[in-house]
């Protein structure tokens, strides 16, 4: 007889009251800078102004963003937006002795990395506090932020200069950095600004710091109005990110058995998932998936409801949609041997042919008149939460997924491209996956070598400055 086992819940004690006197050596306020990396938002810290016993980062991490705020979810008293996106840390420095030492055994040669970095995730509504997987869209802007603060300067080698159509000489340089969440290289191209005086001098360019240069109108990404300078953003390696596999079953498709609590006997369905760690782990589940797994548990709602905000259970359900995806996430953990509870990984993503868009959205909507630009369509869930977006590293992971014979994308990106009728402009660059999502369309590249082992990862973000002072804490 199967036993359904009781999922994972996350609560914060209503009596728990959380102490954010000055109990370190750090500064309050703190220097920090509010940054857009992507689609996200977050505070960038030095390295230099926080405690090196990172134990001693929550409070301060907490007290920043406005965490917890288990009644309203709003973060208002801090830097947090309610939602995940908006709720993130970077910590950035010069790479530590712990860092070479982690170089040398991945055989990176230490003068190929300029800087190291930390991304912390900060719960809401709890007092989480995750550094178990990295955040793509905040990547973009660590290079950035690194001039910015003078901990590298821009080497020869890295700068190369083009025209633009307006005569004008553009500089761009890539600083390459070490994720300690991910134990990965990622290096950022982007424009900079060079001193004249120091066109042709020797390495360093010049004394005088060159600046990352933001505001050049050279591309636009879906989520965010108007042009900016273009960041690539290269992922090196990307696969194993923390289970140190790219399949960590070793399986493109594996099943899994999902259980939740109903007015009757217990009932199990099945659904089929692709389990891929590349940049960061993901489940990628079908829409049809879901729902078929929805009915089977005995719901009347659907993956539809839950996109249209109508996920509330009603009299005869016990569970909502959003449960129904915290359940497959979790099951997905296990199965990858990671901890379920750590909210923040793996992601859950749900995969859709561009199709059957028609079946979730109005006629009139975004993603049905893109829906023929695209090779898959994703809604990816974030802190359970629906995604405006993407989160990058999910968009990045499934740009590696569709090149993965027998994954769950692979064979949505094969359908679709096999219909003739579809706009193939895009497709010049066999590398190149179009993802459509809530917010538009984005392109993410991956190669492979001749193993089937995937060496790189890339994708085009944008990035500004948003402020630079002090944050109380």
């Amino acid at each position: 007889m199967s036993r359904c086992i009781p999922r994972l819940r996350f609560a914060f004690r209503k009596n728990e009251v959380m102490c954010r006197h000055n109990s370190t050596n750090a500064a309050n306020p703190l220097p920090a800078s509010f940054l857009r990396g992507g689609t996200s938002k977050g505070i960038f810290i030095n390295s230099e102004h926080l405690p090196s016993d990172k134990s001693a980062w929550k409070p301060i991490f907490l007290g920043l963003m406005g965490s917890p705020d288990p009644i309203y979810g709003r973060q208002l008293n801090g830097m947090g937006g309610g939602v995940s996106s908006l709720s993130k840390i970077c910590v950035v420095g010069r790479p530590s002795a712990e860092t070479f030492d982690k170089l040398d055994k991945l055989g990176v040669p230490k003068a190929q990395i300029d800087v190291e970095y930390t991304f912390v995730q900060v719960g809401i509504k709890d007092d989480s506090i995750d550094i178990s997987g990295n955040c793509g869209n905040l990547s973009s802007m660590i290079g950035a932020f690194a001039l910015d603060e003078g901990m590298c300067t821009v080497r020869h080698e890295a700068l190369e200069s083009t025209t633009s159509a307006d005569g004008e000489t553009i500089h761009t340089t890539t600083v390459s950095t070490f994720n300690t969440n991910t134990q990965k290289v990622i290096s950022t191209t982007f424009p900079v600004h060079i001193p004249s005086s120091s066109a042709s001098g020797p390495q360093p360019v010049s004394d005088k710091q060159p600046t990352a240069v933001l505001g050049l109108p050279q591309t636009s990404i879906a989520g965010v109005p108007g042009k900016a300078s273009q960041i690539l953003l290269n992922f090196v390696n990307p696969g194993g990110a923390r289970t140190g596999k790219l399949l960590p079953t070793g399986n493109a498709v594996d099943t899994l058995s999902i259980c939740l609590p109903s007015s009757g006997d217990p009932t199990i369905a099945s659904v089929e998932v692709s389990l891929v760690d590349a940049t960061n782990p993901t489940v990628f589940v079908t829409r049809a998936s879901v729902d078929k797994a929805i009915t089977d548990l005995r719901s009347s709602s659907s993956f539809t409801d839950y996109v249209a905000g109508k996920e509330t259970p009603d009299l005869t359900q016990t569970f909502a949609v959003s449960d129904v995806l915290e359940e497959i996430r979790q099951q997905g953990a296990l199965a990858m041997g990671l901890d379920p509870s750590a909210q923040a990984q793996p992601k859950i993503a749900i995969l859709s042919p561009p199709a059957e868009m028609n079946a979730i959205y109005d006629s009139k909507h975004a993603m049905v008149t893109q829906c023929t630009e695209a090779d898959i369509v994703v809604h990816a869930l974030s802190m359970g939460v629906l995604h405006k977006a993407v989160p990058m590293t999910v968009g990045l992971c499934l740009g590696v997924a569709s090149h993965i014979k027998g994954t769950i994308a692979s064979r949505i990106v094969q359908e679709t491209r096999g219909l003739t009728s579809r706009d193939s402009s895009w497709k010049e660059n066999p590398d190149l996956i179009r993802i459509l999502h809530p917010s538009g369309l984005v392109d993410v590249g991956a190669k492979f070598d001749t193993d089937g082992n995937v060496k790189q990862a890339q994708v085009v973000r944008t990035g500004r400055r948003l402020m630079s002072g002090k944050v109380w804490w």
